[in-house]
């Protein structure tokens, strides 16, 4: 019987209580789930890839089948180099699906072997992002509920 890994990629910067939700039910659904950390995503990152990965580690302790890796350039080289046979992709809003879709369908003209699951979040988490998690943290709002609390404090020690 073969085994299937997914790849759930993303800048993860910060881990939020939403990338939880889709890890937590893809480690359910995949026998291996690699989550991919993306280098150079943003030119101002709020954390260094070393410290995304740490967290992610951390939080992510509670599933024996995910793993956290990094990965730079395309995306479904790196999928290729692992062997995955599928990507883990969250969607949150109409907008997210039309990217997604567009770069799924490019996925698949480069490698027909590997797959392209869309996952919706569950609806508590269904507006949260990242992007918003750094606005609220920088401008000193609550994070409670958004981010795991390890990651909390971490946000707060480098916006403080």
């Amino acid at each position: 019987m073969k085994l299937v890994l997914a790849i759930y990629p993303g800048s993860f910067d910060p881990v939020t209580n939403g990338h939880l939700d889709l890890i937590e039910r893809g480690a359910k659904l995949f026998d291996r789930l690699v989550v991919a950390v993306l280098q150079n995503l943003e030119k101002d990152p709020l954390f260094t890839v070393p410290e995304r990965v740490e967290m992610l580690r951390e939080v992510t302790r509670p599933w024996a089948n995910v793993e956290v890796d990094v990965f730079g350039g395309l995306l479904v080289e790196y999928a290729r180099h692992r062997n995955a046979q599928v990507l883990l992709r969250g969607i949150r809003a109409i907008s997210d699906y039309e990217y997604e879709l567009q770069m799924a369908l490019m996925n698949r003209k480069m490698e027909p072997r590997i797959e392209t699951v869309f996952m919706m979040p569950s609806e508590t988490y269904s507006y949260l992002s990242s992007r918003l998690v750094r606005e609220i943290a920088r401008l000193g709002g609550p994070l409670h509920g958004l981010v795991p609390q390890i990651v909390e404090e971490r946000i707060r020690a480098k916006v403080t």
